[in-house]
């Protein structure tokens, strides 16, 4: 099966032989009382990487979600939250919305509508400004600089899902170096580093570890793991997930531009190839491309006529009345006949439907 649908970005796998060994699996130790003695070497490297102060591990983002927005003072904060944000974000939200917080969205990467809100609701309570660090969807970065500044002029905070940048995205972006180097996500993409910000990102996708981090400043980070509820009451991620992480930014320090550059490689053939077909995408040189409208034949019957020929893709749910969508999500494992074989039963598949069709 040609696997088009993974999200392991640069191709990184950690089989049970490449990773520290463990004893046990588990502690059964909670980690609000009892934090594993390895754990801090690996968070004082996701900060640095990140560019914040300090970082702490989560089972999942939905875990450090739920948390976070469990801490909100309701009659303190609002809520401003970027309409495409991820729904796990959103998941948050609601727990702190159902406490009694107000909520506002704007329109996606919308700063001047933010703005108009901020404005109108100068001096009652503290923005609080909520946004995936990049957009898959519409393969563009969000204006952080921006939701930042705005986020200061009031006095509030940023938060940031930066899953998707993580490991992908990086300083000094350019011809050299299409996504940056080091990929310590957004903030590092932006040249930014700020107190008021709070980053929340699964390792689970360019690094290929199942389990995620919060990182921001030492007090923010102190208080999120004094008041956390799911470090008393949930288990802590495994010893197997924290070696995991340590093997991938160990990878990710040895290797990493180098296979992020390969990945660019990869992606930036796909997109030349399609457009020679004749077919359009979208998702820019992030490793997510998503085919355009297709003439004859719809993303569904295309995903099952490719799922029939052994190559799986990810069939994307239209929003409102928006048709489904086929996507295609490249790494750094792809090789360029890999791509060029997709290409090849891309080009006809329309055609075959076009002639089995009624006139």
């Amino acid at each position: 099966m040609l696997d088009f649908a993974s999200a392991l970005y640069l191709g990184i796998r950690h089989a049970s032989g490449s990773l520290r060994p463990w004893d046990q699996l588990t502690t059964g130790v909670p980690a609000a009382l009892a934090a594993p003695s390895e754990e801090e070497a690996v968070t004082d490297r996701l900060a640095r990487l990140v560019g914040c102060e300090q970082a702490a591990l989560g089972t999942s983002t939905l875990h450090l979600f739920w948390d976070l927005f469990g801490l909100i003072d309701p009659d303190r904060v609002t809520i401003y939250a970027d309409a495409g944000l991820y729904p796990i974000g959103w998941w948050g939200i609601e727990r702190a919305v159902g406490r009694g917080a107000q909520l506002r969205t704007f329109p996606h990467h919308d700063v001047e509508a933010l703005q108009r809100l901020l404005h109108r609701d100068r001096h009652r309570r503290k923005p609080l400004i909520v946004s995936d660090g990049f957009c898959p969807g519409c393969g563009r970065r969000a204006p952080l600089a921006d939701y930042l500044y705005h986020a200061g002029m009031y006095d509030g905070q940023l938060i940031i899902d930066d899953t998707q940048a993580l490991g992908i995205f990086g300083h000094s972006i350019g011809p050299a170096a299409p996504y940056g180097h080091d990929g310590g996500g957004s903030l590092r993409a932006a040249h930014l580093s700020d107190p008021r910000v709070l980053v929340i990102s699964s390792l689970a996708k360019a690094f290929g570890a199942p389990l995620a981090m919060i990182a921001g400043s030492h007090a923010n980070i102190r208080r999120f793991e004094a008041q956390s509820k799911t470090r008393v009451h949930c288990s802590p991620p495994s010893i197997a997930a924290r070696h995991a992480a340590e093997h991938a930014l160990h990878i990710n320090d040895r290797c990493g531009d180098e296979l992020r550059w390969r990945l660019a490689q990869r992606v930036r053939y796909f997109r030349r190839r399609l457009a020679d077909s004749g077919l359009g995408v979208t998702g820019g040189m992030f490793p997510v491309q998503t085919l355009g409208r297709l003439n004859g034949i719809s993303a569904i019957t295309l995903h099952e006529q490719l799922l029939e020929r052994n190559i799986k893709t990810v069939l994307q749910r239209g929003r409102g009345r928006a048709q489904p969508r086929l996507t295609f999500i490249l790494t750094a494992r792809h090789s360029l006949a890999d791509i060029d074989h997709v290409i090849g039963e891309l080009t006809p598949a329309p055609r075959r439907e076009r002639v089995a069709s009624p006139p």
